[in-house]
């Protein structure tokens, strides 16, 4: 398990959005600064839990999703809300927690810096 970044809910508005408006959400761009930090702004209608639109969660890339979501409490199902990228959010100790899985191990922060995707948002539940 490696740290990717850290995920901030909020209602204010914040420098660098990026708007993704097939999830419902504005992030910030977590890879311009050396510790991950990441705003998200959630649309009035998103569909996702509530903690995970007003609770901060770390997210993590896993070699290994499958293994990963055993036994866990899973609040958002694993999703791909980008090519060659898979996510899933768990509440730990009342936490939300994001598990990244990328298809291949060096496409990480690169490829969505290359597609203007910010990696680590959820897609929209299915």
């Amino acid at each position: 398990m490696k740290y990717n970044h850290l995920g901030i809910p909020t209602p204010g508005r914040f420098e660098g959005k990026i708007d993704l408006p097939h999830l419902q959400m504005t992030v910030s761009d977590h890879a311009n600064n050396p510790f991950g930090v990441q705003w998200q702004r959630y649309w009035k209608d998103a569909p996702y839990p509530d903690l995970v639109k007003t609770v901060p969660h770390v997210a993590f890339e896993v070699a290994d999703r499958e293994a990963a979501l055993k036994g866990q409490n899973v609040i958002i199902r694993p999703n791909r809300p980008t090519d060659g990228l898979t996510v899933a959010f768990i509440k730990v100790n009342g936490a939300p927690i994001e598990l990244m899985q990328y298809d291949r191990p060096s496409a990480n922060l690169e490829m969505d810096a290359q597609q203007g995707v910010s990696a680590g948002v959820p897609a929209r539940p299915s």
